[in-house]
C-alpha cells in the first residue's frame, strides 16, 4: 500500500489508541522505519491528541465514580442511552475510530506510566529509524570506495563516450575490467530520458559491426551518482549508449545515439 493510502487508512489513529492486533502493530512500526512520513504522522496524531485533552479534561480527576455519576440524573434514576445500530460505512468507521482515540487520550494524560511507555517507544522508534540512516550511508560510502578502486585499477581499459548528433553536448565514460568481464559507466553528462524511455548499453564489434546489448539503466533518475556498472563478457571493441522505450530494444535505434566510444587497441 502506498504511504498516502496507509496514512489515510485510519490505522494510524488506532495504533496510537493501542486498539491494533500484535501484528498490526508491528505492521505499522515496520512502515515508521521506512517512511519518515509515517512517523511523522504518528507523532502529530500523539501531539493532537494530548492538546485536545488539555484543553478538554476537567479540573477534577477523572475517577469510574465520577463518570459513573455523570450518566446518572441528579434524582439518581439512570438514564438509558439508547445505541443505534452501526453502520458498515467507513464514516461510521473513522466515527467510532476517533471516539477511541479520545478515549485513549484522557487515560493517557491520567496515567503517568503510559506517558513514560509511550515517550520511550518514541525515542525507540527515532533510534531505529536513525540507525537505519546510518547504515545506508554505510552502504553508500562502502560503494563509493569500491567504484574510487575500480577507477584506479591499472588493468582497468578507459573508454570515453563522445556526444553524438542527436544530443552533440553529451558524453559518458566507461571503464571495462575485462578480468571480472563488468564494465562501469559514469554516465554524469547524459541528459535525464523522458517518460517511457530507457538508455540502453551496447557493445560493438566493428568487422562487420555488430551490436550487443549490455542492458538497460533502469534506475537513472533515482541514481544521485549516475554511475552504473553491467556484466560484459563480449570482446568489446566499441561502446555505445542509446535511448529507447522502457524495456530495451533487440537493435539499436541508431538516431537516437547519444553517446559512442571505440577502444584503443
Amino acid at each position: 500500500m502506498e504511504k498516502e493510502k496507509y496514512i489515510a487508512s485510519g490505522i494510524l489513529e488506532l495504533y496510537v489508541a493501542g486498539s491494533l492486533s500484535e501484528a498490526e502493530n508491528k505492521e505499522v512500526y515496520n512502515m515508521m522505519l521506512e517512511h519518515p512520513e509515517v512517523l511523522q504522522e504518528v507523532l502529530d496524531i500523539e501531539a493532537a491528541i494530548v492538546k485536545l485533552t488539555k484543553a478538554a479534561a476537567p479540573k477534577d480527576k477523572v475517577t469510574f465514580n465520577s463518570i459513573l455519576n455523570k450518566l446518572k440524573g441528579t434524582d439518581n434514576d439512570t438514564k438509558v442511552v439508547k445505541l443505534n445500530k452501526p453502520k458498515s460505512n467507513w464514516s461510521s468507521y473513522t466515527g467510532w475510530a476517533a471516539a477511541v482515540i479520545l478515549g485513549g487520550g484522557l487515560l493517557w494524560m491520567n496515567n503517568q506510566n503510559s506517558t513514560l511507555e509511550t515517550q520511550i517507544t518514541e525515542i525507540q522508534i527515532e533510534k531505529d529509524f536513525f540507525e537505519t540512516q546510518i547504515e545506508d550511508l554505510n552502504s553508500d560510502l562502502a560503494d563509493s570506495k569500491k567504484i574510487i578502486n575500480v577507477f584506479r585499477d591499472k588493468d582497468i581499459i578507459s573508454v570515453p563516450l563522445a556526444g553524438q548528433a542527436v544530443y552533440p553536448e553529451a558524453y559518458a565514460k566507461a571503464y571495462w575490467n575485462k578480468a571480472d568481464k563488468t564494465v562501469y559507466l559514469d554516465l554524469a553528462g547524459l541528459p535525464e530520458p523522458p517518460e517511457g524511455k530507457v538508455y540502453q548499453v551496447w557493445s560493438l564489434t566493428l568487422n562487420p559491426l555488430t551490436p550487443t546489448s549490455l542492458g538497460t539503466i533502469d534506475n537513472f533518475k533515482g541514481d544521485d551518482n549516475k554511475i552504473f556498472n553491467l556484466e560484459n563478457a563480449n570482446e568489446s571493441q566499441a561502446f555505445g549508449i542509446t535511448l529507447e522505450p522502457e524495456g530495451g530494444s533487440v537493435s539499436p535505434t541508431l538516431e537516437q545515439l547519444y553517446t559512442l566510444g571505440v577502444i584503443e587497441s
